[in-house]
């Protein structure tokens, strides 16, 4: 059985794209070493996450996320358990488009990304996500 948790947050009107790709770094990095998996979309503003994993890894996780000062207002939007993981192998999938790399398509990204998720709820968070982003 894994641990899964949906989050979503706003980021610090100070945020830099490198931070953005800090961020992606190192999440790949420990997410490898933890086996987690995920899906981070940042629209500019927000950011929306989902992570899967061991129990104890995820909820570790989630309280290093939380206490990072490069967002603010973080709100659980689900937890759950799964029998198989969403993201595959995906250490940390992303989808990063807006004011920092300029215009980008959300919604195509997005859908390709969660082309092969099975869960319709997730599915449907991370696609309506897009859509109002968009």
């Amino acid at each position: 059985m894994l641990h899964q948790i949906t989050y979503i947050s706003s980021a610090r009107p100070t945020i830099l794209l490198a931070d953005v790709e800090g961020i992606l770094e190192t999440s790949r990095r420990r997410n490898r070493q933890d086996e987690i998996t995920g899906l981070l979309v940042f629209d500019g503003k927000r950011f929306l996450q989902v992570i899967e994993g061991p129990y104890q890894a995820i909820e570790t996780t989630f309280a290093r996320i939380a206490q990072d000062p490069r967002h603010r207002a973080l709100v659980k939007l689900a937890t759950r358990s799964v029998e198989v993981r969403e993201f595959g192998q995906w250490a940390m999938a992303s989808h990063i488009v807006g004011p920092l790399i300029g215009d980008g398509n959300i919604v195509e990204q997005v859908d390709a990304l969660t082309e092969t998720l099975t869960d319709p709820n997730i599915k449907a968070t991370l696609r309506g996500f897009a859509r109002v982003r968009a």
